[in-house]
């Protein structure tokens, strides 16, 4: 079987820190037999490549040196960098039209799956069109937020994509209960997946300060800021650090707020690092923490995968109750669960796993159990088959001991 997947961002190189759970998908989907071609824009005019043995088709769709409305950052972030930016969305539409139809002129597909159909929904139907394959589309929720709560205008576009899906996939029970209010059609829910090979064992530091650490890019929704205000508190009582792994716009602001509270020789902002690094963070780190709320836009977390790998890595994990986070985190079992903007609840929630060991390893072991059922990347590539219809020709399951 043959797949194409249109995605707004993918990988430009072998170090590229983009989606990487997309590339994990593609890879379990490729162990099942099943064959996936990648199509996104180009970046300043990165041409057709291979990741990992994965073909990336790219399409042109401006000059080179103006080429970047995605990967740098979020399309929505971008697009408040002025009025340039959202006339490009025009081009980056008729680019997209122009090159899905070249490439399926020359390729045929049997499955046109479409991730984040605001607007690339438009380019799986002119795909499937030409190929006549068969239509998947993946709401990953914060296109559907953008839609409703920025450019209502384009709503009747959200229920024209759902309608055209011959399936329609919803990476939480969040973002599927959304959609509905947009379109009643069937939907199944399918969450990002992780690739680990093991599961860690929960692993508390017994020695100098705990360590709280989040990972994610520092922009308005994932509540950074309430952290910052919650460790203030958690410094007058507890030896404690707090470390944010990822860098964004929100970055300034909240170095300058943890300096006006004094507590920046507390906080350490690392900035975007790569995999390697990522996993020596996760194992010097003592509870991971993900604050998130719904931001000015009214976005929130669609899922929090961050959480995932948290979890995967024998950490206790604190999180907000909002968007598809409640699919991972269930308070007192596999998390905490705290309200959104809170930061003294958010403080007492970092005390309570602090003091109290039995029940950090209670969540772990929970957490842990739950990524295994549900969010492993054999197990979703597994179910995007299923949603496929294909006949897969081998697995290679992926171990847990």
């Amino acid at each position: 079987m043959k797949v194409l997947f249109i995605v707004t961002a993918f990988q430009r190189h072998e170090k590229d820190v983009i989606t990487p759970w997309l590339l994990e998908t593609i890879k379990s989907l490729g162990d099942l037999g099943i064959e996936v071609t990648v199509f996104a824009p180009s970046y300043r005019g990165l041409a057709d490549h291979t990741i990992k043995g994965i073909p990336v088709k790219r399409f042109r769709y401006f000059f080179r040196r103006w080429e970047n409305l995605t990967h740098e950052e979020t399309t929505p972030d971008r697009l408040k960098r002025g009025l340039f930016y959202k006339g490009l969305v025009a081009f980056y539409v008729l680019g997209g039209m122009i090159g899905i139809m070249r490439l399926c002129a020359r390729e045929r597909y049997d499955i046109i799956h479409v991730h984040w159909p605001f607007p690339h929904a438009l380019f799986g139907y002119l795909g499937r069109w030409m190929c006549g394959g068969r239509l998947v589309c993946t709401f990953y929720g914060v296109e559907l937020q953008w839609v409703l709560n920025k450019m209502p205008a384009f709503r009747p576009f959200l229920k024209w994509a759902a309608r055209v899906s011959d399936e329609v996939v919803a990476i939480s029970s969040y973002t599927a209960a959304m959609l509905r209010n947009v379109e009643d059609v069937p939907i199944r829910v399918i969450p990002y997946g992780i690739s680990v090979r093991e599961l860690s064992p929960p692993v508390r530091r017994s020695s100098g300060p705990a360590t709280i650490l989040f990972v994610g890019r520092l922009v308005e929704r994932k509540g950074v800021a309430f952290l910052i205000d919650a460790f203030q508190n958690l410094c007058r009582s507890s030896d404690v650090r707090l470390v944010i792994v990822g860098d964004g716009p929100e970055r300034r602001a909240l170095e300058q707020r943890a300096r006006s509270r004094g507590i920046e020789g507390e906080v350490r902002f690392v900035g975007q690092v790569e995999a390697d690094r990522l996993k020596e963070w996760y194992r010097a780190s003592d509870i991971f923490v993900l604050p998130a709320v719904f931001d000015s836009k009214g976005d929130t977390e669609g899922l929090g995968v961050v959480l995932l790998e948290a979890l995967s890595h024998g950490k206790a994990v604190i999180a907000s109750r909002v968007g598809g986070i409640v699919d991972i985190v269930e308070d007192g079992k596999t998390g905490l669960l705290v309200e959104e903007k809170d930061a003294t609840a958010l403080a007492r929630a970092i005390e309570r796993l602090l003091s109290d060991h039995e029940l950090y390893r209670h969540i772990v072991e929970e957490g842990q159990k739950r990524v295994r059922e549900r969010f492993l990347i054999g197990a979703v590539a597994g179910r995007l088959a299923e949603t496929y219809g294909a006949r897969t020709t081998a697995r290679t399951p992926e171990s847990t001991d």
